[in-house]
């Protein structure tokens, strides 16, 4: 049966036709459908309305077409082929996203302006104040500002230099945080490694009206900023890279802190990395141990702290490297006051999510990413030693398990994953099981509704950590107080003695100027390891 080629364009029904009649057929013999086409062709005729008076009939085909087998229907490639990432918008800014409704040019305009106001347009770091907040900055960028125009060299910074580089600023990074990034950051580098932080946390030493009190105790100031740093690496990096990039800053609540020095006279009500009550407590912490003085703890040493609390085989853990940097701690086997910093927060705040990861780390032996049963075993036997020497019976390890496992609730039965001590939020009970006996023992004989009720309560309560800074803050203060009454008691009875020493400003800064002297020399700011 001849079909010609027209007909199959004009007609979609037939060419429908034709197509499911051909499916599964490797070639068509139009002979084959004669019958079928042409019942078909008849049905449609039927069905075809009549033609209205005025028309037009359709054009006669000029030439018949040779049969040939069907091809399916030609598809438009052009929308297949057209790339997609015109049609996408952009949603990745690294840099943040830019404000189109800003005037860079008014805001250079205003930093022009004010270092006129200034002598010979050059602003020390002191001035440089000012021209932080006509940048819309808060006051303690300004010794980031100041040193990333250059003025660490020369000592001032002179406006021409500032206005160039807040021009590159403005045009290249458009967030707060990558803004402080790149005014803190080494130059060309896109993240902040721990001694970048230095000249920052010296401004904040030097002129924050908390911190005065420091002026008259210098070799505690590399201290405190060494302390304030860790602090800002344990919460920030949550990589645990050693490098706080842009997108770490922006999930953390650091800048906002940052700006709440500026409104906040008395440092230790920032809780948040500053206050200086934390940093006393974490160094009275470390120099009860440090018994030579030398700055740095053994293995010994730790195992002293909170009356040998945790197990030996936790501590050597964490002296195999698992949670410290350098190569300092497995060579030498000693602990620097940088990674003291990390165990105490650790211990005493187990529902930190850092310290989640940092005791899973040291439970986690072969490194798999999973706490296997064996693991579990391997501490508990010390705990089971121990409890046996103290004449309690310790539960076995069968029993003890089958309850860990019903608090974690592994989504995989026998092995628990860093993502399950996350999600149950018991993960301070679980670690304090396998390596800390007095908290353990505590646990067992608390009430367990009061644990649960402790779980489902979401308000902003204190963090465990700053619960414990406080308590052992006011123990601290009262045992020097009672000691400074002893003192003043004998002194009645020498009168030949010399006079106590003057007292700082802070209620326990006398702690530090007689607990702690002079001849243990300056902690270095970071861990040089």
């Amino acid at each position: 049966m001849m079909i010609k080629e027209t007909s199959l364009r004009r007609d979609p029904d037939l060419r429908g036709e034709l197509a499911f009649l051909a499916k599964g057929c490797d070639f068509v013999l139009p002979s084959r459908f004669k019958k079928r086409l042409k019942s078909f062709q008849q049905t449609q005729i039927q069905n075809k309305p009549e033609k209205k008076p005025g028309t037009p009939l359709p054009l006669p085909a000029t030439s018949p077409s040779s049969p040939r087998p069907l091809s399916p229907v030609p598809h438009v490639n052009n929308v297949v082929n057209a790339p997609l990432s015109i049609n996408i918008p952009r949603f990745y800014f690294p840099e943040g996203l830019p404000d189109t409704c800003s005037n860079h040019e008014q805001t250079l305009s205003r930093i022009e302006t004010a270092f006129m106001d200034i002598e010979d347009q050059k602003a020390d770091i002191y001035e440089m104040g000012k021209i932080a907040k006509v940048c819309g900055c808060p006051l303690y960028w300004k010794a980031p500002m100041f040193r990333a125009a250059g003025g660490e060299k020369t000592g001032f910074v002179a406006a021409q230099s500032f206005i160039a580089m807040w021009r590159k600023l403005l045009n290249n990074h458009h967030d707060d945080a990558s803004k402080f990034i790149f005014l803190l950051a080494k130059p060309n580098c896109s993240s902040l490694e721990q001694e970048d932080f230095i000249p920052l946390l010296q401004d904040v030493v030097d002129t924050h009206p908390g911190l005065t009190f420091l002026k008259d105790a210098p070799e505690f100031h590399s201290r405190y900023i060494t302390t304030v740093i860790q602090r800002i690496f344990y919460t920030v990096n949550r990589s645990w890279s050693g490098k706080i990039t842009s997108m770490e800053i922006r999930k953390s609540n650091f800048l906002q802190t940052l700006a709440l020095l500026e409104e906040e006279e008395d440092i230790n009500q920032i809780t948040d990395y500053f206050s200086y009550e934390h940093f006393y407590v974490i160094y009275c912490k470390f120099w009860e141990l440090d018994t030579d003085h030398d700055l740095y703890i053994s293995q010994a040493d730790l195992s002293r702290y909170n009356d040998q609390a945790s197990s030996n085989r936790i501590i050597e853990r964490i002296f195999s490297g698992a949670v410290t940097r350098g190569k300092t701690i497995q060579k030498e086997g000693r602990m620097s006051y940088a990674d003291f910093v990390w165990f105490l927060i650790s211990e005493e705040d187990k529902r930190n999510p850092t310290s989640i990861e940092y005791w899973f780390r040291c439970m986690d032996v072969d490194g798999d990413g999973i706490l296997s049963m064996y693991e579990l075993e391997y501490f508990y036997e010390e705990q089971c030693e121990r409890m046996e020497t103290m004449g309690i019976e310790p539960l076995p390890f069968h029993d003890l398990l089958c309850q860990m496992l019903d608090l974690v609730k592994p989504a995989t039965d026998g092995k628990i994953t860093l993502r399950d001590l996350k999600r149950c939020r018991m993960a301070h009970i679980f670690y304090d099981t396998f390596f800390n006996l007095e908290k353990y023992l505590d646990h067992e004989q608390r009430d367990p509704f009061a644990v649960q009720k402790d779980v489902e309560n979401d308000g902003p309560e204190p963090s465990d950590w700053d619960r414990f800074a406080a308590e052992e803050y006011e123990t601290l203060v009262a045992e020097e107080s009672a000691q400074a009454q002893f003192q003043e008691g004998f002194e009645d009875y020498e009168t030949d003695e010399p006079a106590s020493p003057s007292e700082f400003g802070n209620k326990g800064n006398k702690v530090l100027s007689a607990g702690l002297p002079e001849k243990c020399g300056k902690l270095h700011s970071v861990d040089e390891e």
